[in-house]
């Protein structure tokens, strides 16, 4: 799983990528996400032999000054909850913890939450979707939607007539937002199954997290989402991916 991510983190014409090298070998490495105006951070890997000698603080210094390059207005990333040495060295690059979250997975629902359907996303969505995106976070995720289109795994929810949600995939690299928790509970609902680690719910948002509790889910691992930079308090349903 790893390697497959890596491999299209490297292929992707709107991911920079870095490495760091000791006496000739690949020691560690970082990416960008730059699909959308924020851009987010990771995975950020180091060789179990060099940690602690300031290889991981190269890395991302050389990521956020590619993100100041572009004017990037946010930089985001999602820390791994129980690291505190990773948590400790973002927060000293001037990263802010902004909401813990709870990465949850479980057997699929199979089932409909009554009044709301979820049907695949068609490129005719693709500007609902990024309507939907700057209501909830003050800014779209397009390119990733796009993304997710062509390998066919982006969903929408409609409710009396009206898209209210989407999700790129209900899985550990993708991410969903909704107006409501009833129209993201109807994306949840409806997936196949929940890709990779599982999904990640906001631990602030209680309703959800119980939802998901009651309906069979379990959190599996805590992770904190950190910002530099543009952080507009979400008016409403989401769901981060492991950028952000």
């Amino acid at each position: 799983m790893g390697t497959e991510l890596i491999r299209a983190e490297l292929a992707h014409p709107q991911v920079y990528s870095v490495v760091a090298e000791l006496d000739g070998r690949v020691v560690g490495s970082n990416f960008l996400d730059e699909r959308s105006s924020v851009v987010g951070v990771g995975p950020l890997t180091i060789d179990p032999a060099v940690q602690n000698r300031g290889v991981g603080r190269r890395l991302m210094q050389d990521v956020l000054e590619r993100a100041t390059e572009r004017a990037a207005p946010g930089i985001r990333l999602m820390q791994s909850g129980y690291h505190t040495r990773s948590f400790s060295l973002y927060a000293s690059m001037g990263f802010e913890f902004r909401e813990t979250v709870a990465c949850m997975q479980g057997p699929a629902m199979s089932r409909e939450v009554p009044g709301y359907t979820v049907r695949e996303a068609t490129e005719a969505d693709l500007g609902r979707c990024d309507e939907l995106c700057r209501q909830v976070h003050g800014f779209d995720r397009g390119g990733e939607v796009a993304d997710s289109l062509g390998q066919g795994t982006a969903r929408v929810v409609e409710h009396q007539g009206r898209i209210t949600g989407y999700a790129t995939d209900l899985a550990f690299f993708a991410h969903a937002v909704a107006e409501t928790n009833p129209s993201l509970q109807a994306l949840i609902a409806s997936a196949p199954s929940f890709g990779g680690p599982g999904i990640l719910v906001p631990a602030s948002n209680s309703a959800l997290l119980q939802w998901g509790l009651a309906n069979g889910l379990k959190v599996v691992q805590l992770l904190s989402l950190m910002t530099i930079g543009l952080y507009n308090e979400p008016a409403g349903a989401y769901l981060p991916s492991i950028l952000f």
